[in-house]
């Protein structure tokens, strides 16, 4: 291709959707398109379109009035190039080949990819292959390494929030434990982001493995004071001691025998342990949709453009990142394959151990 010279560039989304992505693809389609002369070709279905040959031009029209929209207008999967490495009978080729062909005969200059911690890994992989790859951060479990946030976290949060308040009033009313689960398989960040907002009395998250007992000690406590209902802020990922110890390939095995998701089982353990009636309630996919909060429509705008302006400064294998409030280009190689974990000493666990949260530990209450 031509060097640091960006006429026609191609974008995706992949992975899970999350608010802010169509913001997101409208600050670098505008930016690119009105300040710089470049193509924007959309292409559909995350890497499977790449893979399969779907896209379609992107001009401005397409990307007008889409800033406040959850979901992605170009549509995402989970495809993986990397993982299934299997030749196709019909053309002779796996489906990593297949997407260097197909960028090459679209005839892409660059290729900006808008997702997590996959999305970017295999950016990374593309990287080293020869495309020309610049990633954004969208995640709303907040994990990925070298940014501070990622677009979609912000909108999760006040998801997860409202709901936890919601729930207040009726656990108030009926002298219940209300357990919410919430998302966040390996980091904590939106459990305990919305667990403090929402006034959450235990929160409950991977990094910090739980023991039930010092749980059901922590209500019985607050029972003595006078406060006979509590809140459970669950991380779908959260782990008790016992699981902590345990291999990947074990842990994977235990929860897959498990009847239902672990906000289940953490509330009947607490019923059992406590004798109060417990109540559950799974936000599920409810935290990934609607509108995004202008707190994701900002940030997905400002990391927008700044990969726009990469594509014309030629700064490619790098994912766009907020650091101290300075955007900057971060290597996708220093990205692909981490999460940025929840530590205990975080200021935000202090924080909320300094108001009386409970976090499951051991001798904690003491």
């Amino acid at each position: 291709m031509r060097k640091n010279k960006v006429e026609k560039f191609g974008i995706l989304t992949s992975g899970g959707d999350a608010p802010g992505l169509n913001a997101a693809i409208r600050a670098v389609v505008r930016t690119a398109i009105s300040s710089y002369g470049m193509k924007a070709l959309g292409i559909e279905h995350g890497y499977r379109g790449l893979i399969d040959g779907m896209a379609h031009e992107l001009l401005l029209d397409d990307v007008s009035g889409i800033l406040t929209r959850g979901g992605t207008i170009l549509g995402t999967s989970r495809e993986s190039p990397f993982k299934k490495l299997e030749f196709d009978p019909e053309t002779g080729m796996n489906d990593v080949e297949k997407i260097l062909a197909q960028y090459k005969k679209w005839e892409l200059d660059a290729l900006v990819v808008l997702g997590g911690n996959g999305t970017n890994t295999t950016g990374a992989h593309l990287a080293k292959a020869g495309l020309n790859i610049i990633g954004l951060p969208k995640t709303i479990d907040n994990d990925l390494v070298l940014t501070d946030t990622s677009f979609g976290f912000h909108t999760a949060v006040s998801v997860a929030t409202e709901a936890i308040d919601r729930l207040h009033t009726t656990a108030h009313s009926h002298d219940r434990i209300m357990v919410i689960e919430v998302m966040g398989h390996k980091a904590g960040w939106l459990a305990l982001y919305a667990g403090i907002a929402g006034g959450g009395d235990v929160i409950l998250i991977p990094e910090i493995p739980y023991n039930i007992e010092n749980i059901a000690k922590h209500l019985k406590k607050r029972q003595k004071q006078g406060k006979i209902f509590s809140i459970v802020v669950v991380a779908e990922g959260a782990m008790n001691k016992e699981e902590s110890m345990m291999d990947k390939k074990t842990f994977k095995k235990t929860r897959k025998e498990m009847k239902n998701s672990i906000g289940y089982r953490i509330a009947q353990e607490l019923e059992e342990a406590t004798g109060l009636e417990s109540r559950v309630t799974v936000l599920g996919y409810l935290q990934r949709g609607g509108t995004p909060v202008s707190a994701d429509r900002v940030l997905a705008t400002q990391m927008g453009v700044e990969a726009a302006h990469m594509l014309y400064r030629g700064e490619f294998g790098k994912m766009v990142a907020m650091q101290e409030g300075r955007l900057l280009g971060v290597p996708l190689e220093e990205v692909a394959g981490k999460i940025k974990m929840v530590e205990k000493t975080h200021p935000l666990v202090k924080a909320a151990r300094e108001v009386g949260t409970c976090f499951g530990e051991k001798d904690e209450d003491e």
